[in-house]
């Protein structure tokens, strides 16, 4: 029990870099997070018509810096095009090949890959979008 809190202090440290005491915390210092997803992280009934997966962070984004980053090859989606941020610089767009029935995943950054990045630099937090298409 105790390696397992001292691993999760470890990694909330990092995560938080130069923010890490309570009083250092800014919106300016923190790494981004994931605060919307299209389509929505647990969804069990995604039309397979769906053409793009949107990931929006909570701050500005680094343009041409992603790393979506595969679960497994059978939970991947096909993509179909380049990955690109609207103009916003928040939202950052996959463009995919959906199946239906089939079950999704896709890490959005991960342990050993941190592409997506604020304008400052720092790696947003991993976030795992898991959603399902509906059969037809």
């Amino acid at each position: 029990m105790r390696n397992r809190i001292v691993a999760l202090a470890f990694f909330v440290n990092a995560l938080l870099g130069s923010a890490t005491w309570a009083d250092d915390v800014t919106l300016e210092n923190v790494p981004p997070v994931v605060v919307k997803t299209i389509p929505e992280a647990g969804s069990a009934d995604v039309d397979p018509k769906l053409k793009e997966i949107r990931v929006t962070f909570s701050k500005e984004m680094l343009d041409h810096s992603w790393s979506w980053v595969k679960l497994s090859e059978e939970s991947f989606p096909k993509v179909d095009g380049k990955p690109k941020y609207l103009p916003d610089k928040r939202t950052c767009v996959l463009p995919v090949k959906l199946e239906p029935g089939k079950t999704y995943a896709v890490w959005v950054n991960h342990e050993q890959f941190g592409s997506f990045q604020d304008s400052n630099g720092r790696s947003a937090i991993p976030y795992l979008l898991v959603f399902r298409t509906k059969k037809e």
